[in-house]
């Protein structure tokens, strides 16, 4: 899968421990560019980026904070981790809209639609490419958008993480 991140000059990468698996985190010089699962593949056109191991860089430090406080079950919310989000207009309207979901609550893709100002007919495929190219999982949360009447479809790191990102949101019994 291609993606729009290779315009980003990335500066900094940290593999960062998550009780669902390491999430791999990219920067750039503004912001955090990826935070994904399984990551490996996702960024192999950006060539050899070192790892962070000093942990230098804000982005990638401010990422490690918002999900040690997610996984402890805090509310993350209060910290600001800087986005350099790298994408079409339409998918940038749909990532901040994302954003706005509360944790422990769900959108339909015709909901985010609506809100990021398409029919929700027309543009439910469309927002849902659009949170499959989301480049920052969780902090991004297109976890919580699921299909009509609450079905669990497409998630770019499994829906048996999707699942357990949701149960651990409370949206889902455990």
């Amino acid at each position: 899968m291609k993606t729009t991140l290779q315009s980003a000059r990335i500066v900094a990468a940290a593999e960062i421990e998550t009780p669902l698996g390491a999430m791999t985190a990219l920067a750039s010089a503004k912001g955090l560019v990826a935070l994904w699962f399984d990551a490996r593949e996702r960024f192999a056109d950006f060539g050899d980026v070192a790892e962070d191991e000093d942990r230098r860089n804000a982005a990638i430090e401010a990422a490690r904070r918002w999900l040690h406080a997610y996984w402890n079950g805090d509310d993350p919310s209060a910290i600001r981790v800087p986005l350099d989000l790298q994408g079409t207009p339409f998918q940038r309207a749909v990532w901040a809209h994302l954003q706005a979901i509360p944790f422990g609550r769900t959108r339909s893709y015709g909901e985010v639609a609506a809100a990021a100002g398409r029919s929700a007919a027309v543009a439910a495929r469309a927002t849902g490419a659009a949170c499959g190219a989301n480049p920052i999982g969780l902090i991004v949360p297109c976890h919580r958008v699921v299909g009509a009447k609450g079905a669990m479809t497409g998630f770019s790191a499994g829906l048996e993480r999707k699942i357990a990102l949701l149960r651990h949101e409370g949206v889902l019994p455990a």
